[in-house]
């Protein structure tokens, strides 16, 4: 008896065909535990998982606006450093 199980992905369209036989002493959990090794082992759902947590680059507006926070919170530090509110942690 030959049993082809599929494993698809939707996800970047990956798909991988993995083949197993069942023996005639086979269990049908000692199967699926097979089939789940093959597939574990080919690096599709590993790349897929990588690729759902992936941030995009920033767009060019926002690293303006993050620059931009940056420079005003340094000119707040400076001010607060010449009026003696804080002290100056450089060394």
């Amino acid at each position: 008896m030959q049993v082809i199980l599929t494993y698809d992905k939707l996800i970047f369209t990956m798909t991988a065909i993995i083949e197993v036989e069942k023996s005639s002493s086979e269990s049908n959990a000692s199967l699926m535990r097979r089939f789940s090794r093959r597939a574990r082992n080919l690096g599709h759902v590993k790349k897929l998982k990588t690729n759902r947590y992936a941030s995009r680059p920033k767009s060019d507006l926002k690293k303006k606006q993050d620059k931009l926070k940056r420079i005003k919170k340094s000119q707040v530090m400076e001010r607060l450093k010449k009026y003696g509110r804080i002290k100056d942690t450089r060394y």
